[in-house]
């Protein structure tokens, strides 16, 4: 079962389109194409919020729709939940 999507493949976080538990073993689909990526999960994710598709460095930007969405505040384990704990928005 599909857990995230990923709008681009240059994307650095997916989606998730269920919420997901500590632990769990996810599959994410790449929108516009057949490919799909598996991650474990390193915390709870609740619907709607972001999954990490890789590790990331602290001030580091985060892209997704293939634009930077702002810069990780702490570094961030592939599979954590990036949110406004860790993510910090670049619009102000």
């Amino acid at each position: 079962m599909i857990k995230f999507l990923i709008h681009d493949e240059q994307d650095m976080v997916g989606v998730a389109v269920a919420d997901i538990k500590t632990g769990e073993a996810v599959i994410g689909k790449i929108q516009d194409s057949d490919k799909t990526v598996e991650i474990k999960s390193v915390s709870d994710i609740p619907l709607g919020h972001k999954i990490a598709l890789r590790d990331m460095a602290a001030g580091e930007r985060v892209i997704k729709y293939h634009v930077p969405i702002g810069k990780t505040v702490q570094a961030i384990k592939v599979g954590e939940h990036v949110h406004t704990h860790n993510l910090k928005t670049e619009r102000w």
